[in-house]
């Protein structure tokens, strides 16, 4: 299955002309190209908006002691959901995109992490759906980072639901 292009876009704007798979290939030969060593980190983030949610999925290309880059897209939900439910649809989205990408990411050799805006802390409410996110995303075979590790989800994505 290929995504359309039309949803993901640069920091800057700039609508990816070609599939998601194509541009994150492309994008991973020109840093190669560059010499800059790799490593890629996919996160959700959500936000409610009156009876709307918008989420926001990142895919964060981490240069190593050179700065980052990363593609993203919005969508747009009326369906109520839990605390609980909304992380876990957030957790969903990244490991749709993660799998989608696997093969592109084992092929040029390039560490891949799943990021889950939850917060390791029972404190907050986020906590509740922890063990099934660690459970979905080990399962599925990728390493995943939560909350205060988890900057493509905690940071990036953030930035662009707000």
């Amino acid at each position: 299955m290929q995504y359309q292009t039309k949803q993901w876009r640069k920091l800057t704007g700039e609508y990816l002309r070609n599939y998601i798979e194509d541009e994150v290939h492309g994008a991973l030969l020109r840093e190669k190209e560059l010499g800059h060593s790799l490593k890629v980190c996919i996160g959700t983030d959500s936000q409610v908006k009156g009876a709307h949610t918008e989420f926001a999925t990142v895919i964060v290309f981490v240069r190593k002691g050179r700065g980052a880059f990363m593609f993203l897209n919005n969508e747009t939900t009326r369906e109520k959901m839990s605390i609980k439910q909304r992380m876990m649809t957030e957790v969903s989205k990244s490991i749709e995109i993660a799998y989608h990408l696997s093969n592109v990411f084992t092929n040029h050799k390039v560490d891949m992490e799943v990021h889950v805006d939850i917060n390791t802390s029972p404190a907050y409410k986020s906590n509740a759906a922890l063990k099934e996110a660690i459970g979905y995303i080990t399962g599925m075979g990728f390493s995943f980072k939560a909350k205060p590790e988890a900057f493509a989800s905690s940071s990036c994505a953030n930035k662009v639901v707000q």
